[in-house]
């Protein structure tokens, strides 16, 4: 019989199939692989492993587990930090449910994300962009652009609120130079929120934009080239070569951001203290006054602890789908 080249192949592959599955049964082990002893040397330096390890384990119990373990304690309790806490079941979940407030505090603080990490993150790539290429002054530019961040809040805060002010504030002054008369930025419902949006993202557009800085000098030049080299444009090479080069910076910037502005409270106790209205009133600075203005520690507790499972879920869909995303780039 005369086989084709085809049928050869076939043949020689499972012929060197069954040898590898030979090879491998002979050389795996029959019973129980034989229990290695540790060595004097190795105990001692297992000891010596876990002793530079307990300081860390130690602050980490007394700092976080035990605090977090106390924290989900107090909502199951009713406790004004005079009088011992005295066990109330599920009432502070109940109490959080039917509790207007917390769900317009809740909406003030997704209002705030949504609009201030998008837009940061991205005037963040583009300004980090904009840095990277090799211009005269770039370092000075650098530094300026990334110094509001190191600044304290409390002070960029004071700052801003004379800006917005609307008598004297820099703000509408400029603005009626051009013959528009500016709104009541801070007193204003409707407009104290973007207000803050618009300083919160100058004050911490420095430190995204030192990650995609970062990260766009890790993107190899070769990509560039053979881009140029097939004709793509300059937005092409950015759609199809720099996001993603940085899409791992990305992700750690949504990530971070989203965390961060979720638990926004510096900007808005000093520029608007809540108001007007509880129109900038935020999820982290409800518990403040919940717990230290009006001493429910118990519902104090019980908001961070809803506010804490709500980031946690949010921070696994935004990982989900990054790994996903992933896999399908990579496939």
């Amino acid at each position: 019989m005369t086989l084709t080249r085809e049928t050869k192949g076939q043949t020689g592959h499972r012929l060197r199939r069954r040898r590898m599955a030979r090879s491998h049964d002979s050389a795996t082990p029959v019973g129980p692989s034989p229990r290695r002893r540790m060595t004097r040397a190795g105990r001692k330096e297992a000891v010596a492993g876990y002793a530079f390890l307990l300081p860390n384990f130690l602050g980490f119990l007394a700092f976080s587990l035990i605090p977090i373990g106390f924290c989900i304690w107090l909502t199951f309790t009713k406790w004004n930090l005079v009088l011992p806490p005295q066990a109330n079941g599920l009432q502070n979940y109940r109490d959080m449910v039917s509790d207007r407030l917390f769900w317009k505090t809740l909406w003030n603080s997704v209002y705030y994300t949504v609009g201030a990490v998008p837009a940061g993150i991205f005037i963040a790539f583009w300004l980090a962009l904009l840095l990277n290429r090799g211009m005269r002054g770039v370092r000075i530019f650098r530094t300026v652009y990334f110094l509001p961040y190191v600044t304290l809040t409390v002070a960029i805060a004071i700052v801003w609120s004379w800006i917005y002010n609307p008598d004297l504030g820099l703000l509408n002054f400029l603005l009626g130079k051009i013959g528009i008369n500016g709104p009541a930025w801070l007193q204003d419902p409707n407009w104290a929120m973007p207000a803050i949006i618009i300083m919160s993202n100058w004050k911490g557009i420095g430190y995204p934009m030192l990650i995609f800085l970062a990260a766009l000098q890790g993107v190899p030049e070769e990509y560039y080239e053979s881009a140029r080299l097939d004709g793509a444009s300059w937005l092409q090479q950015i759609r199809h070569v720099t996001v993603p080069g940085v899409a791992p910076a990305t992700f750690y910037v949504v990530v971070i951001s989203f965390i961060g502005a979720m638990q926004g409270f510096d900007q808005f106790y000093v520029m608007t203290q809540g108001g007007p209205a509880y129109a900038t009133t935020t999820i982290v600075m409800y518990i403040y006054q919940q717990g230290f203005q009006w001493f429910n520690m118990g519902y104090a507790a019980t908001l961070a602890v809803a506010l804490f499972f709500l980031i946690a879920v949010v921070t696994a869909l935004i990982w989900r789908s990054q790994a996903r995303s992933a896999a399908l780039t990579a496939n």
